[in-house]
């Protein structure tokens, strides 16, 4: 198994436009193999309704749904978690911003 260094200031490549992890699922993946959620969710066990959540947005990739990604796509589990947390962390940054405390 390959580690991957990660160091407390980690980034990704800001130069990539920010995209939810469905319209990567679906755009990069479902699409390019003529997949549709119903398929995908016989080939990995995830619910088809909660595979039309990620691509509609309304629900996270998590662990459990990122494994069975990874085996369905021969991606890494880390890759669907990654793409969650950045997607997160951006639509967090404004909100948290705004609250920041001033220091002196």
């Amino acid at each position: 198994m390959e580690l991957i260094q990660l160091t407390p200031h980690s980034e990704v490549d800001p130069s990539q436009p920010l995209r939810a992890p469905g319209d990567i699922l679906l755009h990069a993946y479902l699409i390019p193999n003529a997949l549709n959620p119903a398929q995908l969710a016989r080939r990995t066990g995830i619910p088809a309704h909660q595979i039309k959540a990620f691509i509609a947005d309304t629900h996270p990739i998590t662990p459990k749904i990122a494994i069975r990604l990874s085996l369905a796509f021969d991606t890494t589990a880390f890759y669907w978690l990654a793409l969650q947390a950045r997607y997160d962390l951006e639509r967090a940054k404004p909100v948290v911003c705004a609250y920041r405390p001033l220091v002196d």
